[in-house]
């Protein structure tokens, strides 16, 4: 599926990239963490990685944002397997979360992030491509080796930012304050 971005506001569609090495998504739960107690009225859906008392992976779920479900994305294969780990079942709810957030307008859309299953059609590509179209911002996270595939995704659209807190706080609160001021002017009485 080839969305044409060109519309879009590029200010309002973000992507950190990040490396092996980088907790992307402890940054994102934490990000999405802090606005939700602000008030903001955020929606989608942020990872998090489950793992065993010896620290080695053992799941993966997701946090819808609007509801604060948690919803299983992985399914247990067993010590050696080699199939997709990722359950559609928990990815189609996921999908479902951020239709709905697409739906009831949130201020900031997250989609945990464009990673390969993304990269080649799968996963919530279709939902990312839904909330980029509806024009508000989106925040998602890009592995750099998927780089390439979200700059054919997204036409070259939007705003890489680096993988650090500061940084995406820093983003987040330009978008709030120009947004914040396009509603102003548009609610400003005119003279006559």
């Amino acid at each position: 599926m080839t969305s044409d971005f060109q519309d879009i506001n590029p200010n309002h569609l973000a992507a950190i990239l990040y490396r092996p090495d980088d907790d992307v998504d402890a940054l994102l739960a934490d990000f999405a963490a802090a606005l939700l107690r602000d008030g903001e009225r955020i929606g989608g859906v942020v990872q998090r990685n489950l793992k065993d008392e010896a620290g080695r992976p053992n799941g993966m779920h997701v946090v819808d944002l609007s509801t604060g479900r948690q919803i299983s994305i992985c399914q247990p294969l067993g010590t050696g397997a080699t199939a997709c780990k990722l359950d559609p079942a928990g990815l189609a709810e996921a999908s479902l979360a951020v239709s709905r957030a697409v739906a009831e307008n949130a201020a900031l859309i997250i989609v945990n992030k464009f990673s390969k299953q993304e990269a080649t059609g799968h996963g919530l590509r279709s939902e990312l491509a839904e909330a980029i179209i509806a024009g508000g911002p989106v925040l998602t996270a890009v592995p750099e080796k998927c780089l390439d595939a979200w700059r054919d995704f997204t036409g070259d659209q939007g705003t890489t930012l680096l993988c650090a807190r500061h940084v995406v706080d820093d983003w987040w609160r330009e978008v709030s304050l120009r947004r914040a001021g396009a509603q102003s002017a548009m609610q400003a009485p005119t003279a006559s």
